[in-house]
């Protein structure tokens, strides 16, 4: 396995970090004890989960990924070989804490005893918060988004959620913070904010990022590298799409999107035409068409972890496996006309 740095925390986490949020709905709790007994014997040291989850979000599995992963802690004893990653849910969603459920101080401190309660531990080590409480053009909101809110309320919010988040750090509850679904905007005044006052400074962005999503290129890459505020790539196969396994209206049972009850802004005939020509540079060079697809986001700088989510054994293992894989330039050149054909198919 191979390790990059969390921003500036001094950790060093695995590149292939381990997404559970099917865990509790899509996925057991034994399957989820084997895959992280699996992932441990990797050498996969970074987990990634949230308040949230099980995806799809709802009451009824809000919090249970987090008690499977807090019930193998308890039955391995094995906390510290684990860095693990949470996030605070951010508005949205009626049925948590009453409907008021902006990040602010008093829901991060709610959000972080349950937390800490489900997942039987003393300390966090790196909490998110999950999305902005002014919104961003993330979930399907790109051809939306419009930036339209009150830049001093938002700076006292950064303001009282960095104090509060100090407080915690101050406490042992969480070790370092990162965010999640952010812009670029979002990002410099966190960091700026941070710099200004003395406050604890983000050491991560974690954004959707895959070869049929690259908005996080090129201003947040910027930010990425130069401000040591590394990527946490989530749905680096745009949610299993880029398997192929969906091309041309195909529902196999079990899949994810064939469970799913949302709508999928990802589904679409860009998306399909996109997925087609990539799949096919992969079958032309001999290449599982997932592992070129991990192994691209694993080769950019400004990646610190590519967050894989299986549902099986065979693909988790399938996915660890692409650290290993290396693309050739003939492979990035076609790559990158696929890209420039389709530049953001959704």
């Amino acid at each position: 396995m191979e390790y990059r740095k969390l921003g500036k925390t001094g950790l060093d986490i695995s590149l292939i970090g381990l997404g559970t949020m099917t865990w509790g709905w899509q996925n057991s709790q034994a399957d989820g004890f084997e895959q992280m007994d699996y992932a441990l014997d990797r050498g996969i040291n970074f987990f990634d989960t949230a308040e949230m989850y099980a995806i799809p979000p709802s009451e009824a599995h809000f919090g249970t990924t987090e008690t499977i992963i807090g019930n193998w802690f308890a039955s391995r004893s094995n906390r510290d070989k684990i860095i693990l990653a949470s996030k605070i849910t951010g508005p949205g969603f009626p049925w948590l804490r009453g409907g008021n459920n902006r990040i602010n101080k008093e829901n991060i401190l709610q959000a972080v005893e349950g937390s800490l309660a489900r997942l039987q531990t003393d300390y966090i080590d790196l909490y998110q918060l999950h999305w902005p409480n002014r919104g961003s053009y993330h979930f399907g909101n790109t051809w939306g988004f419009t930036p339209d809110f009150d830049v001093k309320a938002e700076e006292e919010n950064f303001l009282e959620v960095l104090h509060t988040l100090q407080n915690l750090i101050r406490d042992g509850k969480i070790r370092h913070i990162g965010l999640s679904n952010e812009t670029a905007w979002g990002v410099n005044k966190w960091l700026q904010l941070s710099k200004d006052h003395d406050l604890p400074r983000m050491a991560s962005i974690q954004n959707e990022y895959s070869l049929l999503c690259r908005q996080f290129e090129p201003d947040l890459s910027e930010i990425a590298i130069h401000e040591d505020c590394g990527l946490l790539a989530w749905s680096p196969l745009t949610r299993g799409i880029l398997s192929g396994k969906y091309l041309d209206g195909a529902r196999p049972a079990g899949a994810r999107l064939t469970m799913e009850t949302r709508q999928e802004h990802r589904v679409g005939k860009q998306v399909d035409s996109a997925t087609k020509k990539y799949v096919d540079i992969a079958h032309r060079y001999d290449l599982d068409p997932c592992q070129m697809a991990l192994a691209f986001v694993n080769s950019r700088p400004f990646v610190s972890s590519t967050l894989v989510g299986a549902t099986t054994m065979e693909q988790l293992q399938s996915n660890i496996d692409s650290i290993s894989v290396t693309l050739s330039d003939e492979v990035l050149k076609e790559i990158s006309q696929v890209r420039r054909e389709h530049p953001m198919p959704f």
